[in-house]
């Protein structure tokens, strides 16, 4: 875990750890209860809390679990966390004014999913309202969507073959994106810097393209041959990453330059924000000049 990580809310320090394997951020209970109540003793709270809510004690093992991080003497103790969901557990057993908007955000989210379930289109356009308040153009967004149709015709292809979602679809992806990047999904994130983001969210539009023709290659191949057996599927996973793989290096021997860019989502932004800002600089200098 990465410790020493301090989160602020209202002025008021959470520490938090992230788990690499887990691929989670792990929160402070007891920072949250401080910050949600005001308590001078959030240790008591805490207990207090669970004696109010027995199903939230009968778990306690399972929503938190001890974790290294720096105590008030300065010192690496195991303090109990949890993650996202555990927290927000957590907030439901608290009487507080400070948590009622956390319990109004997870009634909105989860009216949300609820509409989402009877009418998915919903998703879309919630997920084309998020992009843009993200600062995504609409040109990103609508290429973005043709690369999570991409994918969803090579998990559907996966799926016809055999292949078990969670798990063995995180292989193969893992085996594809090693292929055509020359690396693993995890490494690829670590190279820019994200934890929790999405990996797709963040490529440049070459890395985008790149990956869609490596997860397209593999559904045709699949296709084509029809592996049967999760084996068989890695060994096509790996051949449509080279397809990728190749139009990579051959893309690099011209441009002399490497495809794949430690760049994010926000550095990628600025870049094209400080492309427009320049060209229209330029433009009012070049009709400045010809007033």
């Amino acid at each position: 875990m990465e410790n020493h990580k301090i989160q602020i809310f209202e002025n008021q320090k959470i520490r938090t750890a992230w788990n690499e394997d887990q691929e989670e951020w792990y929160f402070s209970v007891q920072d949250v209860i401080a910050v949600l109540t005001d308590s001078a003793d959030p240790k008591q709270y805490i207990k207090k809390m669970r004696t109010r809510d027995p199903e939230l004690s009968a778990n306690w093992g399972t929503i938190c679990t001890p974790v290294v991080m720096t105590a008030a003497d300065g010192k690496q103790r195991k303090i109990q966390a949890a993650n996202v969901e555990g927290i927000l557990r957590i907030i439901q057993s608290i009487p507080s004014p400070k948590a009622e908007p956390f319990k109004l955000w997870m009634a909105q989210v989860g009216r949300e999913r609820i509409e989402e379930t009877i009418d998915p289109e919903l998703t879309i356009d919630r997920a084309l309202e998020t992009y843009l308040r993200k600062g995504y153009s609409r040109e990103w967004i609508n290429q973005h969507l043709q690369a999570i149709q991409v994918r969803k015709e090579l998990t559907d292809e996966w799926q016809d073959r055999g292949v078990k979602q969670g798990a063995e679809y995180a292989i193969l992806t893992d085996e594809l994106t090693h292929a055509w990047s020359g690396m693993t999904t995890k490494q690829y994130k670590k190279l820019k810097g994200l934890k929790k983001e999405n990996l797709r969210d963040n490529m440049s539009t070459t890395e985008i393209i790149l990956n869609m023709l490596a997860e397209t290659s593999t559904k045709d191949i699949s296709k084509k041959e029809k592996p049967e057996g999760f084996g068989a599927n890695i060994k096509v996973a790996r051949r449509g990453g080279n397809v990728a793989s190749i139009a990579r290096q051959a893309l690099e021997a011209e441009t002399r330059e490497p495809v794949i860019t430690s760049q994010n989502a926000v550095q990628l932004n600025q870049v094209v924000t400080e492309l427009i800002e320049g060209a229209t600089d330029t433009e009012k200098l070049q009709k400045d000049k010809t007033e």
